[in-house]
């Protein structure tokens, strides 16, 4: 497990490629994570609060437990809040090159284009209002 996070991710080097690869194979976490990427710095966080865009609470919860589990995203707990981040830099040195595919590939999808633009309208209202 990796770093003060209570919940349960893979460190850097144990980020399997199937699992990973698994994560993503859905179109909702597929959305999640070219959402995630779109943010400033290239991956920043975004506050639970901001994903209201892809599916009910209980179904986030799970798609984002998958992705964190996979070892896509990681969650910093702040409060009651938590932040949800992409793990660029890991995925990155692991398998180089694979998560700009993935979502360039992601983004040439209009339905995809335009979920994640109304999720990046809620993360500027959620940030707005905090």
């Amino acid at each position: 497990m990796a770093g003060m996070n209570t919940l349960p991710q893979p460190d850097r080097n144990k980020i399997e490629l199937a699992r990973v690869m698994e994560s993503l194979s859905d179109p909702t976490r597929l959305a999640i994570v070219a959402f995630l990427a779109s943010l400033p710095g290239d991956g920043g966080e975004a506050r639970c609060g901001a994903f209201t865009a892809f599916g009910s609470k209980q179904n986030l919860t799970y798609h984002l437990a998958k992705l964190r589990e996979a070892g896509v995203t990681t969650a910093r707990p702040v409060g009651t809040s938590r932040f949800i981040s992409l793990r660029r830099e890991d995925l990155d040195r692991r398998f180089p090159g694979m998560l700009d595919s993935i979502i360039a590939a992601a983004l040439s999808e209009p339905d995809r284009v335009e979920i994640v633009r109304k999720a990046q309208e809620e993360q500027r209202q959620d940030a707005a209002a905090a």
